[in-house]
């Protein structure tokens, strides 16, 4: 039977909802907001609401209906309008990513808060760095105080210092320094103690051999690293490319996939074992388009909200000549392409057969994969894989808040959640793209963004 755990969550905005809910006199007390007239798409995967108020008090939805009582409330006027949950990416990676490199003296506060504050203005509020912090982000308190509401930008949740192989995966040239990597299964249990003390939401394991660059991770030592995460009540997330990988990550008891399985589709009896034990699935589809893509000229390159995404001199090598030729010639070309093919069709057969599904992309991991951009990009790349506009919104809201543990607080739009939404003018349920046509982005009830192309 699989084990249900319950990692570090956003405590503070949590009590803040109950106290709401829970405190009459403090609401009528308080200064209502109430966006008026709006569709509504709430993250639960139902059919969207036309001319839905939601009523705000402080950093809360109090109240979601038609025709709400507009007396003493400050009134916003959104006819035409859509209004979801704020995106939310389950697997992304922060701070070390500056101009074209990727360098761990990049890892700082002034770059960290740059970073959460782009994904503020794409409509992420919760992000989940996937194993590659650093102590700066828990000796001086920013996941904490992010996580509390008290820091710029997007929630930090992390995965702490992942797992990974010497000498192997994951690629030290990315700012991977930091990363254990443990040379036998008897070297775990000390290891994992060390990452347990700072409280990380999962535990991330690399598992490929990068197109057979790399060793990969020895079965017993990962076998170790999901028992010992165990132990401590800690999930863990697997960095995954071949089906024979995930069938035995799976069978260790891994709770997330947190790739595309990339070398074949996945036969029926992985599908439904991953079902039954309730895996996690984090196609990352955005990631896999990246590596093949700038070869040609993608109809989003020249798009102003792809441009703003990017790190200063990265369009500048990405539209070279001689760069989109090397990547074309490249022994990795066509894998890379057939792989993506084959996410597309794994995403879909999984996602109908009941596994869920949560955005994440990787973005941040190196120059290509730009923060903010990635995440609407995932939307689209859904879409072409086979789910509905609507689905592939609830896999980046609802879903991605489950798969992290904090739906008890966000990625839906219902009273009592804290009030992160991203307002879109147009609809996204007729061309998901439309996502990216933001009106505005509210953090705990307060408008913090008009998007990126506002600044």
């Amino acid at each position: 039977m699989k084990m249900l755990f319950r990692p570090v969550i956003a405590i503070a905005a949590l009590f803040t909802v109950m106290s709401a809910c829970n405190n009459p006199a403090k609401n009528t007390a308080d200064k209502s907001i109430i966006l008026h007239d709006v569709t509504l798409i709430d993250g639960k995967g139902t059919a969207p609401q036309e001319h839905i108020d939601i009523r705000m008090i402080n950093d809360s939805i109090v109240d979601v209906g038609r025709s709400l009582d507009t007396n003493g409330a400050t009134v916003i006027r959104l006819g035409g309008k859509t209004v979801m949950p704020s995106l939310i990416s389950a697997h992304v990676h922060i701070g070390a990513l500056k101009g074209t490199a990727t360098k761990p003296e990049f890892y700082t506060r002034g770059n960290i808060i740059s970073q959460l504050n782009k994904y503020q203005d794409y409509g992420i509020l919760n992000i989940l760095v996937m194993g590659t912090d650093r102590p700066l982000l828990f000796e001086t308190g920013i996941r904490d105080s992010s996580l509390a509401g008290n820091f710029p930008g997007a929630r930090i949740h992390s995965a702490g210092y992942g797992f990974g192989v010497p000498g192997g995966a994951p690629p030290l040239e990315f700012a991977m320094d930091r990363v254990f990597r443990p040379e036998t299964p008897a070297q775990v249990s000390a290891q994992m103690d060390s990452l347990a003390a700072l409280k990380p939401e999962v535990v991330k394991l690399w598992l490929d051999d990068f197109g057979g660059k790399f060793r990969k991770m020895d079965p017993a030592v990962y076998k170790a690293v999901i028992d010992e995460a165990h132990k401590h009540q800690l999930r863990v997330a697997s960095h995954a490319y071949y089906v024979s990988d995930a069938r035995q990550l799976v069978n260790e008891g891994v709770d997330i996939i947190a790739h595309s399985i990339r070398d074949s589709v996945t036969d029926d009896a992985l599908v439904s074992r991953m079902k039954s034990k309730g895996i996690i699935y984090i196609p990352t589809l955005s990631l896999d388009e990246f590596s093949f893509i700038y070869a040609g000229k993608p109809e989003w390159i020249d798009d102003p909200f792809f441009k703003t995404s990017l790190e200063p001199g990265v369009y500048e090598m990405i539209t070279d000549e001689k760069y989109q030729s090397d990547l074309k010639k490249s022994p990795a070309y066509a894998r890379n392409m057939k792989g993506f093919d084959i996410a597309l069709k794994n995403l879909k057969k999984l996602h109908d057969a009941g596994v869920l599904v949560a955005l994440g992309t990787d973005s941040g991991a190196m120059p290509l994969r730009a923060q903010g951009f990635s995440e609407h990009l995932e939307l689209e790349l859904m879409v072409q894989a086979g789910l509905s506009p609507l689905q592939a919104i609830t896999a980046a809201t609802g879903n991605a808040a489950k798969a992290m543990k904090i739906d008890g607080a966000f990625g839906t739009i219902e009273k009592g959640k804290i009030a992160d939404l991203l307002i879109i003018d147009g609809d996204p349920l007729k061309d998901i793209r439309q996502t990216r046509q933001i009106f505005a982005v509210y953090k705990a009830g307060k408008e913090v963004s008009k998007g990126p192309l506002s600044k």
